[in-house]
């Protein structure tokens, strides 16, 4: 006699439902536009809840995006925010690399990036912590609890001069080795998973 199939139980995040309400079941890719994320921070703001946004600043390798949404759905981000022009696409390659988190976390273009993160602040409250290597303080001792925005630049380039005036936070990486800094996908795991660890999560 074959066994009942367990159902997965729903997650426990608020932001899910709204966030997988905007998922293409035929592509598996979700998607979300800049005024429907506004949107959602503004529900979250009235709930009481913490949001946590995933800024990439230009970031072009598509590899990259999709290894950065796959820890961005692990870590239970919002959504990841991009510039519209400039920027990897979500493609076949980022659906593929990201493991199935593209389904789920909203890959959100916004046409001017410095607006964006003015308007976030100013009208929700969201917190912007910018990775740079030029910062005097490091990732650990940053406050990376409560609604937030993590800002990481491009490939190279690093962040661009008016997103990073944007910031209310500049933070850097501790980098131990000779090598002076770490890949895009990987310093976006260390930064995410340090704002849960300070918030307790």
């Amino acid at each position: 006699m074959a066994r009942p199939r367990r159902v997965k139980p729903s997650g426990n995040r608020p932001r899910e439902a709204r966030a997988n309400a905007h998922a293409s079941t035929s592509t598996g890719i979700a998607r979300l536009s800049e005024e429907g994320l506004l949107d959602h921070l503004a529900e979250a703001e009235e709930a009481g809840e913490e949001p946590l946004l995933l800024i990439l600043d230009g970031v072009q390798d598509p590899h990259n995006l999709g290894a950065c949404l796959r820890t961005a759905e692990g870590a239970g981000a919002m959504a990841v925010v991009v510039p519209r022009h400039h920027a990897a696409p979500v493609t076949e390659t980022v659906v593929r690399v990201s493991c199935g988190g593209a389904a789920f976390v909203p890959v959100v273009q916004v046409g001017n990036m410095a607006r964006f993160l003015e308007k976030i602040r100013e009208d929700h409250g969201i917190r912007v912590v910018g990775t740079a290597d030029e910062a005097s303080g490091d990732l650990y001792g940053g406050d990376l609890t409560g609604p937030l925005a993590i800002v990481l630049g491009a490939e190279g380039e690093g962040m661009r001069r008016l997103t990073k005036e944007n910031c209310d936070l500049l933070v850097r990486i501790p980098m131990l080795g000779q090598v002076p800094c770490l890949n895009v996908s990987n310093a976006a795991a260390v930064c995410l998973y340090e704002s849960l660890r300070q918030r307790g999560l």
